[in-house]
């Protein structure tokens, strides 16, 4: 469940942050505050690719003793 909403966040924060910088540019163009937004989500992003890219590791992982003990 934490990993399939990982991969959502993935997807989701990038829209987020055009969205943002797209609010930012219209109201204050000589001001931008978006660049916190986009720290903080640029964090988070960062955690959940990490915890898709172990859950990716272990399923493969997984999938390759699977295959070492079904050819034996």
């Amino acid at each position: 469940m934490g990993v399939m909403r990982s991969v959502r966040f993935l997807f989701k924060a990038p829209l987020i942050l055009a969205f943002l910088f797209a609010i930012n540019l219209m109201t204050s163009p000589g001001h931008w505050w978006v660049q916190w937004p986009a720290l903080g989500l640029g964090i988070a992003w960062v955690i959940s690719l990490f915890r898709v890219m172990r859950a990716v590791v272990l399923a493969g992982g997984l999938a390759a003793v699977a295959a070492i003990l079904m050819r034996r």
